[in-house]
């Protein structure tokens, strides 16, 4: 996001400073708040099945089996057929946008981007339950030529994990999650050079 003060609003509050400390002090508070109150909009996105209506829900505090309006539903097919907003319980200007996963039938890769309007979202969550794959690097590279940034999140970790432990003669649950933060590291720094 960078700085969130402007040379304009930098000189004003120098001035203010050097006349009036007090009226410096609240121009400051006030130009503080105005930024906090600035609408952020999280698109959340990845392959179908990833968990990405599941994050939603556990990132604004809901129990998984919450059937309510206000939790995004999931399902063991393609649930999540629009682009819908979810607003933050605690910080009003935040909303949460469920897209639809890339690549399906429905929402093919070539078509995804324009259908969602990809470019109306501040930020994005990649969500993967996966190895980092060829439409998570897609997404990333959109988000890059956007100039804007990105998390890439991996679900499903617990599933991953026991089928490791089933497989392995040597298990080591810290191992193993270090080479898998190791894997999406690289691949993340591969896609920035």
């Amino acid at each position: 996001m960078g700085d969130p003060f402007g040379k304009e609003d930098i000189n004003t509050f120098k001035e203010l400073l050097q006349t009036n400390v007090a009226a410096a002090a609240a121009k400051i508070k006030a130009y503080l708040e105005e930024q906090d109150n600035i609408p952020l909009n999280i698109a959340i996105t990845g392959e179908s099945g990833s968990g990405k209506s599941t994050f939603v829900n556990a990132f604004r505090g809901l129990d998984k089996k919450d059937k309510s309006d206000a939790a995004a539903p999931t399902g063991c097919v393609e649930t999540t057929m629009e682009v819908k907003s979810y607003p933050h319980p605690n910080f009003p200007n935040v909303t949460l946008w469920d897209l639809p996963g890339i690549g399906t039938i429905n929402f093919p890769a070539a078509k995804y981007l324009k259908h969602v309007s990809f470019e109306r979202f501040d930020f994005f969550i990649i969500i993967s339950a996966v190895r980092f794959r060829e439409n998570d690097v897609k997404l990333a590279l959109e988000i890059q030529k956007m100039k804007k940034k990105f998390y890439f999140v991996r679900s499903k970790i617990d599933d991953t994990m026991r089928a490791e432990e089933q497989t392995q003669s040597e298990f080591n649950t810290e191992k193993t999650l270090s080479i898998i933060r190791e894997n999406a590291g690289l691949r993340i720094v591969t896609l920035v050079i």
